[in-house]
């Protein structure tokens, strides 16, 4: 590599090297051990600076994953299957939650969608103003849909493992060829077939990472909500905790919540109070080192 100074986006990390892509070209760099003493490390999605082969400054991140590292993101697309697997709303809304947590916007992904009924997982999620789309092969369409929605914009692809990321991937962008995995019949899950993050350049502009079924993390991973910021993350809870009696109200149990109220008379989806009285049982075992 030549001696010039030069700016990139890192688009893959693996074994202490990064990979940068800058507008004139791809390099292959180390990172500044001033970085390891601040305890900083460059990840997939950051923006960096480049002297002499070697990445000397990171440039300020808008957000960051921890697990996989993940920076810069726009948007977590959720691919969710109608059927093998099925719908796992938990998993789903504690991720859903983390991307409100982070900034990050979040979109919901139907696939398998001629095999199984869609309309309950339309309904939850479009109803509090998150963009849902359908996936249907036959019709490119769908398929032209997401590719829209993915231009110009630095993105990651989450799902149950088995739910089809991969395949929706290389419909999106066939030159991606992304490596898929059938579904295990004995496990009734895909096995794992991706194996590090890394941001794909698409042909219609953008990037996307294709990174591990959800399935197989725990959210904490990702980052720790504290039960007293829960609520903002459910965006439907957010206008109505104001008109709850009690200042420091769970929004789980309380006599006279307006968040139960509003449960009870269907403005707010019970699957959806459901994930947060668990997410919020969760938060509450969480341990003081735990949040540091």
């Amino acid at each position: 590599m030549s001696n010039k100074n030069t700016s990139g986006i890192i688009i893959k990390c693996l074994g202490g090297l990064y990979t940068v892509e800058s507008p004139d070209s791809i390099y292959e760099c180390k990172a500044r051990g001033v970085f390891r003493n601040r305890g900083i490390s460059p990840c997939v999605g950051d923006r960096v600076n480049i002297e002499n082969g070697v990445i000397s400054e990171i440039l300020p991140r808008k957000n960051c994953i921890i697990r996989p590292p993940l920076a810069n993101l726009d948007q977590l697309i959720f691919v969710v299957s109608t059927c093998s697997p099925a719908p796992n709303y938990l998993i789903l809304d504690k991720f859903i939650a983390i991307a409100e947590f982070k900034g990050i916007t979040p979109v919901v992904v139907i696939t398998k969608t001629d095999l199984g009924d869609s309309s309950e997982i339309h309904k939850i999620y479009s109803s509090i103003g998150i963009d849902v789309l359908e996936v249907d092969y036959n019709d490119e369409a769908t398929v032209e849909a997401v590719r829209k929605l993915l231009a110009g914009k630095i993105s990651a692809f989450t799902g149950n493992s088995g739910a089809g990321k991969s395949t929706l991937l290389n419909a999106v962008d066939p030159s991606l060829n992304i490596p898929t995995a059938e579904i295990s019949k004995k496990l009734g899950r895909g096995r794992h077939t991706t194996r590090h993050a890394e941001l794909y350049k698409l042909a219609g502009g953008g990037y996307i990472a294709d990174t591990p079924g959800f399935s197989t993390f725990d959210t904490n991973r990702y980052d720790i909500i504290r039960k007293d910021e829960l609520a903002d993350c459910f965006r439907e809870m957010r206008d109505i905790t104001d008109e709850c009696q009690f200042r420091d109200c769970s929004h789980t149990c309380e006599k006279g919540c307006a968040v139960l109220e509003a449960v009870a008379n269907g403005a707010i989806s019970k699957s959806r109070h459901e994930s947060y009285c668990a997410m919020y049982e969760e938060a509450k075992q969480l341990k003081e080192w735990e949040l540091k």
